[in-house]
């Protein structure tokens, strides 16, 4: 499997593809990482140094990927946190031409677009970018509740208003939702959850809430849960991997004490995922 991964790089921590890269590559998957930023750190520190790189210059980068003849070997398009318009534009037209060399490739779309306690933390400009434009040119987005929320116009806090709502985000053009960090007032305490949707059926998958927030855990998920879903075939497998992975991810950074995710320190997570955690089929 092959990814053409188009997302930011930090040299300290791990947020973009300096999260995803490395977890793929233990799953045995080829990544070809595109930066759109190249900065010193993560900017929740709220100092960083280094370049935002122009959209220019991304497609630049893509464009010489296609001069060697190799997009038609693309099996997923991934991308997150989008920092402008621009940025958008580059990465609809590099899935358009991996999708014109390879009609079978996928892409994956992480919504980043902000959460219930911080709101929209984004651009004004990229929620309706994501709405209008990015997410219809999707296979695969992958919000969490609060930004499926904001995609679909809606408020979902019960699992059927969660199932609604990822219902009228598949409609916009993803074949599969995959929401992430579900919370729902009939959830047992000190859990959390994530749900795929697809054609097929939902999936909902329970574990503790750790009492931690690392940047680049998204980032992470939605790399994991691209490369198993197209391993596959299965949703609920994906989801499956994908839980167990990163809630040992993150067990091992709480107890690392680190701010930045453990991401070496887990390498066996991802390569040979535990599977402690049961998915319960809810449609």
């Amino acid at each position: 499997m092959k990814v053409l991964s188009i997302q930011s790089s930090v040299a300290y921590g791990h947020v973009g593809n300096s999260a995803a890269v490395f977890p793929l590559q233990r799953l045995g998957v080829e990544v070809w990482p595109v930066f759109t930023v190249h900065f010193s750190n993560h900017t929740g520190y709220g100092a960083w140094r280094g370049p935002l790189l122009s959209a220019d210059d991304v497609r630049d980068v893509i464009t010489g990927i296609e001069e060697r003849g190799v997009l038609g070997e693309v099996d997923a398009v991934l991308s997150g946190y989008q920092g402008g318009e621009e940025i958008g534009d580059v990465i609809l037209d590099a899935v358009a031409r991996v999708k014109a060399a390879n009609p079978a490739a996928t892409y994956t779309c992480d919504p980043v677009m902000g959460n219930a306690k911080s709101g929209c933390f984004v651009n004004p400009a990229i929620p309706p970018l994501l709405r209008e434009r990015v997410v219809p040119a999707a296979d695969l987005i992958t919000p969490n509740q609060f930004e499926l929320g904001f995609l679909t116009g809606t408020d979902p806090h019960s699992l059927d208003e969660t199932l609604a709502s990822a219902d009228l985000a598949r409609a916009m053009g993803p074949s599969t939702v995959l929401v992430t960090s579900v919370e729902r007032p009939d959830a047992p305490v000190d859990t959390i959850e994530m749900l795929a949707v697809d054609e097929e059926g939902a999936w909902i998958v329970q574990t503790p809430r750790l009492p931690i927030k690392a940047n680049g855990s998204g980032d992470v998920t939605a790399a994991l849960f691209t490369a198993h879903r197209h391993r596959t075939g299965s949703s609920a497998e994906a989801l499956a991997r994908t839980a167990s992975s990163v809630f040992d991810l993150l067990q091992q950074t709480l107890e690392s004490g680190d701010r930045e995710l453990a991401l070496v320190a887990s390498q066996e997570a991802f390569a040979h995922p535990r599977m402690q955690f049961e998915v319960e089929r809810v449609r």
